[in-house]
């Protein structure tokens, strides 16, 4: 199957980057290229650092922009690396950098993979196959009560226990191997009216799963922090978030890294010395507009935020 991916909000986030011709920036998540390519028209004598957990999309990625030789690196490693890998190569500042926090399109269309509820295939969800931990043994292996807590947290789906129970009593009979199981599973702890509205019922526990799996969440609050850190003064980072809970982490610790003295009022002269480390371009997220929706659904919940290091 071709690697096929629709970058998301894509001028609107190269836009945001103020790119330096000669500047060095990051591509977090690479997926098909979309965003990257986009930096490397835009560079002169500058160079474009790609990360990748998913083989696949560095190999496509390899292909797809070897015209721009070696002013791309490729690195297959999560971007929550960040500081290590750029200790590695001998880089002590980048002037930008993307984040695309989605599932690509090629994950979820691609069956094998697991992560889709509209195909019935094995259960994996891995962002990484060299990865250890899959869907099949978070579905098989978690407590009821831990099953219930993931899809709570991580899904924000109010029937959360009543699905932790139907997964359990179904593993019981048999174990879970493949999504249609798991699909039906959910479907049958959904009453049928909150099945009749909004999203696919199984939507919320299979992003759960996804997120639970690859860990999407346990370190994106030092990452963002660390991108933050790593910016040259004037550096951009643009992120692009799919639900509300990566959203407000993104919001929160740009908020942060913005705020100057966190003194008590009460007190007249600041003692803290804390110092505010940019400015949040972005006052509001800027979602997708009406054509990119009509052209791409899969946009339909993406906001972009953007930093700038002072």
């Amino acid at each position: 199957m071709e690697f096929h991916h629709v970058s998301v909000l894509l001028h609107e986030t190269i836009d945001g980057l103020n790119i330096n011709p000669n500047g060095i920036y990051v591509d977090g998540t690479m997926g098909g290229g979309g965003h990257s390519r986009e930096i490397l028209k835009s560079l002169d004598g500058g160079k474009l650092i790609g990360f990748d957990r998913d083989e696949t999309a560095i190999g496509v990625c390899r292909e797809r922009l070897s015209e721009f030789g070696d002013r791309v690196e490729f690195v297959n490693r999560n971007f929550f690396e960040i500081k290590k890998v750029l200790r590695e190569l001998g880089i002590d500042t980048i002037d930008g950098a993307v984040l695309d926090l989605g599932v690509s399109s090629h994950q979820l269309d691609t069956a094998e993979r697991g992560f889709s509820y509209q195909h019935d295939a094995p259960l994996d969800m891995r962002m990484n196959r060299r990865d250890t931990l899959t869907a099949k043994d978070v579905v098989n292996t978690y407590t009821k009560e831990q099953l219930a807590d993931i899809i709570f947290r991580y899904g924000e789906d109010r029937w959360a226990k009543r699905i932790a129970e139907f997964i359990v009593a179904e593993r019981e009979k048999e174990e879970i191997l493949t999504t249609g199981r798991l699909v039906e599973a959910i479907k049958k702890a959904v009453p049928k009216g909150a099945r009749q509205d909004g999203p696919h019922p199984a939507k919320r526990t299979f992003q759960a799963i996804r997120i639970e799996v690859n860990s999407e969440l346990a370190g994106l609050e030092q990452a963002v922090r660390d991108f933050i850190d790593v910016l040259a003064p004037g550096g951009r980072l643009s992120i692009i978030t799919f639900h509300s809970l990566e959203d407000r982490i993104v919001k929160t610790v740009y908020a942060e890294c913005a705020k100057g003295c966190i003194c008590p009022p009460e007190i007249p002269v600041c003692i803290c010395g804390k110092k505010p480390l940019g400015k949040v371009i972005t006052r509001k997220a800027i979602a997708a507009s009406d054509q990119e929706l009509e052209e791409n659904p899969r946009a339909r919940s993406a906001h972009l935020r953007i930093f700038e290091k002072k």
